[in-house]
């Protein structure tokens, strides 16, 4: 049997030289770090702990930059934002037992948001695993079992030479679609002893790619085309995928108005005739979605928030794409068409007959006008005064990060996101603590825009150690916290079914001083000075806080 190496990476002859005369003093912690590189990695994410030490040390002797959090969780919403924003793989650093626990909720979020983390945590000496209770430091019996339901797949590492190969698996999987996280664990005996290895210079692990069965394109194709009333629901799938385009392209041929999950903000235009924004917890704009004939669904399993805390019943042909095969069906019965958002749109739109809809758009109005009646009717004008605020003074580009918090809940239907892939919530899993974190993430992925992190005075307390951080390495990144004593949402949610809070009401510092004993200028503001503060906040060098003492109130839900 013949096997053709053309393909296959080459070594220079000082590459070969060097290959067979390795610098000494490298360990396995050096294996890693030259693996990342050798993949591409550039920056890195972390904490380091004794039994990760051996792979901390090796970052020094490498050309990767390190940005080094306060709390684990916190370093892993960091890596999650920088993969979001580079649809690159992000390297997260931790060590054994706590310090690996303690990422768990970062990384159900990057689960949940299709973020490709890599998490390389460390484990006890080899000789102490399989669960033999030996009693080393930070033991636990079985810790990949802590992240099996979690991350997509677990790479275990027993020597030296599985250590590129592991890292190249894992790397692999988190870049093939859905993006993921992965976990990689390797002892800190194989971390620490020396290797004579040589130096890891030829790595890939090019993801597979996902396309779309043609026969599936063919019927998805015929139905769209013949469509009276189709409509669109598009999801974070499209974002990841860098699919707007298609999408765009794709709505305008068949004249089918688009609606955008929270977790799709930005993924069709705003401002677009055919765009019903993302007013999806509102029922007018459930009945529209019901009303149509064919429902084409991209890049999102339909889930509690995209459904209407599933009161959404479609009567028409509903069409789903999503890479994630677990998705298919999985909450309404569909032509499921199980491939990565972009291939798909892009066979789509050289499959369908172009079709003319002259009342698509007036019905996009008639729908939008009813959606802003609902909403005026609550005399919420603060909220949207705030809202606005906010959108007048962040830059088209900027990325923005949100915790869960009342003014993000807003934000998912009512912010206009402008650009693809600029406004990210931790609404996937719904932890607290993201939105600044993950801003620190995203400044050190392009330091050249400033970015912006929206908390409450709740979720801001699960973050607030990062301020370091954010100082530390001088990142452009402005927090703004809205102050209002307590548990926000909370608050509400059991108000309205109990009649009163338990708590939710919390003793909280003075963020403004707090921030400047960091050295981070904050400033208090209030509605009517929002925009300006923010502005000027977001245009300084070096990280800001801007505070905002403010009650705010969610709109009336549909779906109850």
């Amino acid at each position: 049997m013949s096997h053709d190496h053309d393909d296959r990476p080459r070594l220079t002859a000082a590459q070969a030289a060097a290959a067979l005369n390795p610098p000494p003093g490298r360990n396995g912690g050096d294996l890693v770090v030259e693996s990342l590189q050798g993949l591409g990695a550039t920056t890195v994410f972390g904490l380091p702990g004794q039994h990760a030490l051996g792979m901390f040390d090796a970052l020094r002797r490498s050309s990767l930059s390190y940005v080094g959090l306060r709390v684990e969780n916190n370093a892993g919403f960091a890596a999650d934002a920088y993969g979001r924003i580079t649809g690159e793989v992000a390297p997260l650093l931790l060590s054994t037992g706590p310090g690996a626990l303690t990422s768990l909720a970062a990384l159900q979020e990057a689960a949940a948001g299709s973020a490709p983390v890599l998490a390389i945590s460390s484990q006890i000496p080899a000789a102490g695993l399989g669960g033999g209770r030996h009693g080393y430091l930070h033991e636990l019996r079985d810790q990949q079992a802590s992240v099996r339901d979690i991350v997509k797949s677990v790479h275990t590492v027993r020597s030296a030479s599985q250590i590129p190969s592991a890292i190249a698996a894992a790397w692999e999987s988190a870049l093939t679609a859905p993006h993921g996280p992965v976990w990689v664990e390797i002892p800190q005996d194989v971390l620490l002893a020396e290797t004579t290895l040589p130096v890891v210079s030829a790595m890939d692990a090019t993801p597979r790619e996902l396309y779309p069965r043609p026969e599936l394109t063919v019927a998805a194709a015929h139905l769209l085309s013949n469509a009276e009333r189709p409509a669109v629901i598009a999801g974070g799938g499209v974002v990841r995928s860098d699919a707007s385009g298609k999408l765009l392209a794709l709505a305008e041929k068949i004249d089918a108005p688009v609606v955008t999950t929270f977790g799709g903000k930005g993924a069709f235009p705003w401002e677009h005739p055919l765009s019903l924004r993302s007013w999806l917890e509102d029922r007018h704009t459930t009945d529209f979605l019901e009303d149509a004939d064919v429902l084409l669904v991209v890049g999102s399993g339909l889930g509690e928030l995209s459904s209407n805390y599933h009161t959404f019943r479609p009567r028409g042909r509903v069409i789903q794409i999503e890479a994630d095969a677990g998705k298919l069906e999985s909450n309404h019965p569909a032509l499921g068409i199980h491939s990565d958002a972009r291939e798909a749109l892009a066979d789509l739109l050289e499959a369908v007959g172009p079709r003319e809809d002259a009342g698509a758009a007036e019905r996009v109005v008639t729908v939008l006008e009813k959606v802003r009646v609902r909403i005026d009717a609550q005399e919420l004008t603060l909220e949207q005064q705030v809202l606005d605020a906010v959108r007048e003074a962040l830059p088209d580009a900027a990325p923005s990060f949100w915790d869960m918090t009342i003014l993000a809940y807003w934000a998912w239907s009512a912010f206009d996101a402008r650009r693809p892939n600029t406004m990210h919530s931790a609404q996937g899993a719904g932890g607290l603590g993201y939105g600044f974190p993950a801003a620190i993430g995203a400044a050190a992925a392009d330091p050249t825009k400033p970015v912006l992190a929206v908390s409450g005075d709740g979720g801001a307390m699960y973050s607030i150690a990062e301020l370091a951080t954010a100082r530390q390495y001088d990142l452009p990144l402005t927090w703004l916290i809205v102050d209002d004593g307590g548990y926000g949402i909370l608050r509400e949610y059991m108000t309205g079914a109990f009649g009163e809070a338990t708590a939710t009401e919390l003793s909280r510092p003075d963020f403004v001083a707090l921030a400047e004993s960091f050295g981070v200028p904050a400033v208090r503001t209030t509605p009517e000075s929002l925009a300006g503060d923010l502005s000027k906040a977001l245009a300084a060098p070096g990280p800001s806080v801007v505070v905002l003492p403010a009650l705010l109130r969610m709109f009336e839900p549909t779906h109850l």
